[in-house]
């Protein structure tokens, strides 16, 4: 009789952790608005906390050393909003031009897009689909009034965001000591207190890797399409490089715009340069370079990362896929999965606690 009270007991257990699981899952996706800042405040602070812990090493008070690090956060966007502004402006004087050449591209392959349409109506009329209906969603396209609406939503997140990363620089370590108490219990407090400083020293030797890695791309991207003559080279060079933090989507919306921008101001094959020549930068940077500097420091099975992504994708969109790396580091070193031994010794964080 016993043996199937322990049976029972388990299944109880197993389907509480399912249940609890996709509660909470439902739960984050519809509190974005919340939770993402929050935790990209977060992933942000366990990056930057080496430089929190050096500027209170040379006897900076805690508070001023997380002020520091936000005004820095400032002065940085304030930087990319000065470099890029001028290149921005000239591409909305040009949108008559863009439009022109959109037109114009569209009138010299309308065999191609005729046989298309011609496809669609065919299969909206064997699937019984509404064609009002579908013009109606093409035509509902966000308005000027849409984004004075949005407005406020993105700065409450970016309040959400200044405000969670500045406590958190204050107060991480009483963090993470609250909780390793909760976590483990007697010697194993110790243990976790370890693996989170642990896991902070692995994410930020992580961005750091890849953060020299997607400088170095942006140089070479901005670099190759100067000299090929595309206008706005130095933007899309800072483009390539920081949207490579997204890992697939980044990539793919850079060359998608690339290819844009290479029918707007070149004719012909020409055309197909710019994004030719970013794709060549990207696959050398996966292919040889990434390896070779971030697989010193971190080493991650691909159909885990491409999981990750996808689900934080899912779950919170381009936050998600900024959060998705760190995050699922974190949680691997944390409860050590990881299975590697880069990870530097944590004593001495973990004497400053």
């Amino acid at each position: 009789m016993k043996q199937p009270m322990i049976a029972s007991d388990q299944v109880l257990r197993v389907s509480s952790v399912i249940v609890a699981t996709g509660v909470v899952i439902v739960g984050l996706k519809e509190t974005q608005d919340i939770f993402a800042p929050l935790v990209l405040a977060i992933v942000v602070g366990v990056i930057v906390a080496p430089l929190s812990d050096r500027l209170k090493r040379l006897g900076v008070p805690a508070g001023i050393s997380a002020l520091s690090v936000l005004i820095a956060f400032f002065m940085i966007g304030a930087a990319l909003v000065f470099l890029i502004e001028p290149y921005i402006t000239a591409a909305i004087d040009e949108l008559p031009s863009i439009r022109y050449e959109l037109h114009k591209l569209m009138f010299e392959y309308r065999g191609l897009i005729q046989g298309i349409g011609e496809m669609n109506e065919e299969m909206k009329a064997a699937l019984g689909a509404d064609a009002e209906a579908t013009a109606e969603q093409i035509e509902s396209l966000p308005s000027l009034t849409d984004a004075m609406w949005l407005a406020p939503a993105l700065f409450a997140q970016l309040l959400v965001f200044l405000g969670a990363l500045f406590f958190f620089l204050l107060t991480r370590k009483s963090i993470y000591s609250w909780l390793s108490a909760r976590l483990g219990s007697g010697a194993e407090t110790h243990l976790f207190l370890e693996r989170f400083f642990a896991a902070e020293a692995t994410v930020s030797r992580y961005f750091a890797a890849v953060s020299t890695v997607n400088a170095g791309l942006g140089l070479a991207v901005g670099g190759a399409l100067m000299a090929y003559g595309l206008p706005g080279a130095v933007v899309w060079g800072v483009a390539a490089g920081l949207l490579n933090f997204v890992l697939y989507l980044g990539p793919a919306a850079i060359a998608a715009a690339l290819l844009l921008a290479g029918i707007v101001n070149f004719d012909g094959l020409a055309s197909f340069g710019p994004m030719a020549i970013y794709l060549a930068c990207n696959m050398t940077e996966a292919q040889f370079v990434t390896p070779a500097l971030v697989g010193k420091h971190v080493q991650l099975n691909p159909f885990l990362l491409f999981v990750a992504l996808v689900f934080w994708l899912w779950l919170w969109g381009p936050i998600g896929g900024i959060v998705a790396i760190p995050v699922t580091l974190i949680f691997l070193r944390l409860f050590d999965i990881l299975g590697d031994s880069s990870s530097p010794p944590a004593k001495p964080a973990v004497r400053a606690a």
